[in-house]
Formats: structure tokens, sequence, C-alpha cells
């Protein structure tokens, strides 16, 4: 089974529903943070309906939400903007740039020790919003669908593409993780916003470069490749019924460079991440008037909207192939979501996954790929005193199926001298092994054993070990092997390592 190529693997993480079930008269940013509040407060109400959706378990909102009162008492520049429902509890406007400005300030400030600010009408992030796509980057970066790479020493490397005045995921990203950046933009108020609240950080200020990216004149850009125009509603606060709006158009991205022309050559990164234009025409953009948190129109508006953004990200993946781990963005609408998971599997990505951010009553996607070779995932279970064994086998190529595992199986055993029976039509290869077969398989190939005994502690199989093995297909890329010992009276010590 070594020999066997490990390709495509596509798993959905952490997917949930989006409608939580609330009142369309509260605003999505209200939504949001009254959610997290909420998780302190259960009702009977909230009992009798199904589990809300969740933030990121590592997100440092998830059992500490915000406390308005708490931040307006510590924080006088604050106060002003906090007001009383008349169940008193504390709300801010969500409609008053001002407002949102202040409540991210302070809770950089107060959470992370950051020193923030921006310019009036750039976008202004949601902290808890922005945490769950660090973490979720985190969670690609520790798993081990890819094998991990030492190239930049252990430490982790990542690109913001439009990073915007705002900076906020390469701010985020050094201080939670450590991780060191290049944040790329280009206009001159997004770099010198950008480089002000990095130098205003000095603990973590080496670790962010932000570099400009060329851009030819009429060219638009991602969220903090920002213009001097100003629009008032935020991104964000997109209704989830623009989820159902058509993308059928076929609308190419015209402008400034993205990951071409701005990384470097020899440049290697973990990741990349980008939250980008959502919007196709500034109509679109004004669908919600419920937040005011900023924002260009060059920051939310891009000629064919984010299919066509993401779009010309996936032929930069192209061309950079393995410069880059792994290669995320943030999506706005599933209908895209369907339709770049498929441009992924046309230009032969390894790996796809995908997952869900909540926030409030919208929801947003996160897409990640990647052109490395996925590390063979061989789930194996705790060696028992059974004649019958079985484990996952995940990571194969679409175009492989249980008949190709199989006949890999039988020149692995028939390599070391055994004797094999493949039946085709059944999925099934039946093996007689003796014990200097056994002992020569498991000599020989001891490295691709998983959570067995190393070769000097391998003790000699006894003769006439027979069993089958069984293939059979779950999901495209995902098959289930089973080892079945055919006489009870063999040695299962033996038979456990071999099918191990």
């Amino acid at each position: 089974m070594d020999s066997m190529a490990c390709g495509f693997y596509s798993m959905s993480h952490g997917s949930i529903p989006a409608k939580l079930g609330l009142t369309s008269a509260d605003s999505v940013l209200d939504l949001f943070y009254d959610n997290l509040e909420r998780k302190k407060m259960p009702s009977k109400k909230r009992r009798r309906k199904e589990e809300r959706p969740k933030i990121h378990p590592k997100n440092k909102y998830s059992d500490n939400p915000p406390d308005f009162a708490l931040l307006a008492s510590l924080y006088p520049t604050f106060k002003p903007f906090v007001f009383y429902t008349r169940e008193g509890r504390p709300r801010i406007d969500w409609t008053d740039f001002n407002a949102t400005r202040e409540l991210t300030r302070v809770l950089l400030l107060h959470d992370h020790n950051l020193h923030w600010w921006i310019p009036h009408g750039q976008l202004c992030p949601t902290v808890p919003n922005r945490s769950n796509y660090i973490h979720w980057i985190e969670d690609l970066l520790s798993s081990h669908i890819i094998p991990r790479d030492n190239t930049n020493g252990g430490n982790v490397r990542g690109f913001d593409i439009g990073t915007g005045a705002n900076c906020i995921y390469p701010l985020l990203g050094a201080s939670l993780l450590g991780w060191s950046f290049v944040a790329s933009d280009m206009t001159d108020v997004a770099i010198e916003w950008a480089e002000r609240n990095v130098k205003n950080n000095p603990n973590i200020s080496e670790l962010i470069e932000i570099r400009k990216v060329k851009c030819s004149q009429n060219t638009l850009s991602p969220e903090g490749l920002s213009g001097e125009s100003s629009y008032s509603e935020e991104r964000e606060g997109l209704p989830s019924s623009s989820l159902d709006i058509s993308a059928s158009e076929d609308k190419s991205y015209y402008g400034p460079a993205i990951l071409v022309d701005v990384v470097r050559d020899g440049e290697t990164f973990d990741f990349c991440m980008c939250n980008p234009p959502f919007f196709e025409s500034f109509e679109e953009a004004g669908l919600n008037p419920k937040t005011s948190c900023g924002g260009t129109y060059e920051e939310m508006v891009c000629p064919g909207g984010e299919k066509a953004f993401i779009t010309r990200i996936i032929e930069d993946s192209v061309v950079l192939k393995q410069s880059f781990r792994w290669y995320t963005s943030m999506v706005g609408r599933k209908v895209n979501l369907k339709f770049l998971v498929s441009k992924l599997r046309e230009v032969g990505v390894t790996v796809v996954k995908t997952t869900e951010f909540v926030q409030g009553k919208t929801c947003r996607w996160g897409l990640a790929w990647s052109f490395v070779p996925p590390a063979k995932k061989i789930v194996t279970p705790h060696v028992t005193e059974k004649n019958i064994l079985s484990f996952m086998l995940e990571g194969i190529q679409r175009q492989f199926g249980a008949i190709h595992v199989l006949q890999s199986v039988e020149s692995f055993f028939l390599a070391g001298g055994a004797s094999c029976k493949l039946n085709a039509s059944s999925f099934v290869v039946d093996i007689t092994a003796s014990a200097d077969h056994c002992n020569a398989l498991l000599n020989n190939d001891v490295k691709y054993i998983d959570e067995v005994a190393s070769c000097s502690n391998v003790q000699e199989a006894p003769s006439n070990l027979c069993f089958s093995i069984l293939v059979f297909q779950q999901i495209p890329g995902t098959l289930l092997v089973k080892g079945s010992l055919q006489h009870r009276d063999s040695a299962l010590s033996g038979f456990h390592l071999l099918f191990s």
C-alpha cells in the first residue's frame, strides 16, 4: 500500500447551520455579540431550541464574550457609545462608525494588548470574527493532512492579501500565535496606517512586513487595497438572503496583482489569507443599511465580485504551487463556494478544505487548498487480540478505487515472497506467509508501519500465517480496509504486525 498515490482529500470542517432563528429587526453585528453574551445567560426558550452555532473553541471570546459594561467602566472613551436596553443589557449603535471603531480599539487593547487606530471611512473589522479565521488556519497548520515543513525553521510565516489600514490579521496572528507576516496593499492610505499600527506595537513589529503592490490606474482591489472614496456600509453586514444572488455570470478579474508579482522569487509561506471584495457593484454593497463599520468602495467592490477575485487567487496558486503550503480565502456566498471548489479540482490541487464562520445572522465560509501531496492517513486501532482488524484509508486520489489498493497490497506481499490470490470480483486478496516471509516484510518495510514495534523488537511469526484483506470504497477517496485471520490457531501477534 506504500506505493499507492495519495491525492485529493476533501473535508468539511465544522459545518454549522446558518439560521439562528432571531428577529430580523436586530442588526447583524448586534446579533453576533448577543449570541456570544447569551452563552452566559441561558433561557428555557433557548434550551428548547437546537444548539446555536458557536465560534471557534480557541477563540478568546468563545467562553468570555465582550462585556460592554465592563469596557465602558474601564475606558472612558468607549463609555459615551454604550446604552442600555429595557432589560438592562448594554448595547452600542452599530450604525455609528465611531462606536464600532472604538469598540474594536478597546477590544484589541484590553484583550490583546494591541494599540490600534484607523482613519474615518476605512474598513473596521470585528475582532471575534477575525479571530475565527486565524484559529482555523492554526487548525490547518497543525493537522496532518499534508506533511509538516521546516523550511522556515519551524516559524509560521503567512501572507495577508489586502491587509487594509486595519492590518487586523497580521496583528492578531503575531500577538496570539507569534506568526510572522507579509501584508500586501496598494494605496498610500492603507500602507501608511498599516505601518502605523505595526510600529505602535513594538513587541511584534519585527514580525510584520508591509509590502506595497504596484498597480496601474483604474484598477480595483481587495480588502484594504483601498482608494480615497468612502462608503458607509461594512461588507460584513451583507444579509444572509444575499447568498441566493446569482453568480452565474462569467466575469474575469482585472486589477492589481494579488500573489504573482507580489511574492518574491524564492519566498515560501505556510499560508495566505484574504477577506476579498464580496460585491460586484456599489448597489449590491448597500443591501444592508444596519451596520456602519466603514469601508471604501474599493474595499468592497470588484468587477465579478468575490468569485472573480478568488478565481484569480486560484490561478496565481497554479503558478506558485508549493510556494505556499496552504492557500486560503474567505467566501461570502455558498453558491460561489461550490463553483470555486469545482475550479480547484479542475486545476489539480491535492487537498481542499472548507469551514463555516459564525457571524450573527450571516454566514461566511473559509476555503483552503494545497498543492502539497497529502500524507497517507491511516487510522490504526489499538492492537487487541482480535481475528478481524480494520482501518480507514483516506487521502486516495479519486481516480483510484478499491481494486487498485488490492493490487498494491498484492504487490507488497508478493515482493516479500508471500503467496497471494486476488479475487477481483469480491475485492479480496488471500495471503499465506511463512515465518521467513513475515520477517522479510517487517524488517524491510518497517518504516511504513504505524504504531507498532520497531524492527529490533519484531518477533518471528509462525509458519503458515493465513489471512485475507478486503477493501471496499466508503466515499470517493476513502476506503475501508479489513483484515481477517483465517485460522484461529495462527499467532495473532504476527497478524497484528503485518496488518498494521
